[in-house]
């Protein structure tokens, strides 16, 4: 999972979201180590744990899923364990990050990573920064499994129960730890950037957690999902094209093959929500137009290097400019959900359901249209320094 941008000045609540800007005044919840404060101070006294508790992003609504819904996602069990985890990979027919790294075993390890390091000298920083963010991103991924196991109906009730719900979140899960791992491992190698920095920030990240508003409603969480595994597929495809074009084909095979997996997991989560369209039509309609009036928000949201407080947004500047993800690819995504799930041929809705059907269906357009309005205001951009690569500054 991945993704980020800075780009319309569109109505919104208080946290940064997927795809549209973060409010200046919103800041990434900052975690003090007792150890770092002074003795006597006032913080040194009220600090009585490693970690302070993450600010809540928003005043948190849970359980919002009406008890009777439960058996939905029940009746449905048969039909996910015979659609949905068919789109799992047999651990041994899945590539593993060691396919694309030097052979640490081999006498030509020292050759196989010297020359990994000279096609990584031809890459620019700009660039560095937004893989870097990617495979943050990734990094972060128990909290990513926390979120789908809040999920009423659906989670994993055992940490190793039975049901295919179940299942696919944990196998789910551990498909996806493959991306974090090469990625981090290319990025050691490379040698371009400040591993103990990055080390740092995805441990900030994974401490403060992520704030999908989902609601512990799988109607949410699938929507989020879905989403969610579209943008990343498009961002790993674009940071893939991009390393071709910089000349490394080896890296460009690393994302591009993330960016495979990502497309896959997104087949099976909007597979999920057709079935619920299908079932329960006006349900379903209202949660998907709830879930982009909130906008959806990165998972890493909450990104924090301990130095930059706008961290998130600053990354998210630079992946616009680069063209990796943008407020068009966030209008996109919307677009093909409404398409796939043909949002717009849905008969018999309530009141509710068609306004929630109308407001889905003309989004992409609005979004589009402020998207262009925002790019005619825009300034001229700033050089920044990121804590990523030494300190060393891009252009957002």
């Amino acid at each position: 999972m991945a993704m980020k941008l800075n780009a319309i000045n569109f109505p919104s609540p208080k946290c940064p979201s997927f795809a549209l800007p973060p409010a200046a005044s919103c800041r990434s919840p900052r975690f003090f180590m007792a150890s770092t404060l002074r003795s006597g101070s006032l913080e040194a006294e009220t600090v009585k744990k490693p970690f302070s508790p993450p600010r809540e992003v928003h005043v948190q609504v849970t359980h919002s899923m009406p008890p009777q819904k439960l058996e939905i996602f029940k009746s449905i069990e048969g039909w996910a364990e015979d659609n949905i985890l068919v789109h799992l990979k047999p651990v041994e027919k899945c590539w593993q990050p060691q396919d694309f790294l030097p052979d640490p075993a081999s006498d030509g390890f020292h050759d196989q990573v010297k020359e990994l390091r000279e096609r990584a000298k031809e890459i620019p920083d700009d660039y560095f920064v937004v893989l870097v963010g990617d495979m943050i991103t990734e990094e972060a991924l128990p909290t990513y499994q926390t979120m789908l196991n809040t999920l009423d109906g659906v989670r994993d009730e055992t940490g190793a129960s039975s049901t295919p719900w179940a299942v696919w979140t944990r196998a789910w899960t551990a498909e996806e730890n493959r991306h974090g791992d090469l990625l981090n491992k290319y990025l050691y190698l490379s040698g371009r950037v400040d591993m103990k920095q990055i080390e740092k920030t995805i441990q900030y990240l994974i401490g403060s957690g992520m704030d999908p508003r989902t609601e512990n409603n799988p109607y949410l969480g699938f929507i989020y999902t879905s989403f969610q595994e579209r943008a990343t597929f498009v961002s790993h495809g674009n940071t893939a094209r991009h390393a071709r074009d910089h000349g490394d084909i080896k890296l460009a095979q690393i994302c591009g093959t993330i960016a495979s997996d990502e497309k896959r997991h997104e087949t099976a989560y909007t597979k999920i929500v057709e079935k619920l369209f299908e079932i329960d039509p006006d349900g379903t309609v209202l949660a998907f137009a709830d879930m982009m009036k909130k906008k959806i928000s990165m998972p890493a949201h909450l990104m924090y290097d301990g130095r930059d407080d706008n961290l998130f947004d600053h990354f998210s500047a630079v992946a616009q400019r680069l063209g990796v993800y943008t407020a068009r690819d966030y209008a996109d995504i919307v677009e093909h959900l409404v398409a796939r799930w043909k949002v717009e041929n849905i008969t018999g809705l309530s009141a509710d359901g068609q306004k929630a059907q109308d407001y889905v269906c003309g989004l992409p357009p609005r979004i589009r249209r402020l998207e262009e309005r925002a790019q005619g205001r825009a300034k001229q951009a700033a050089k920044l320094p990121f804590s990523w690569i030494y300190n060393r500054e891009v252009l957002l």
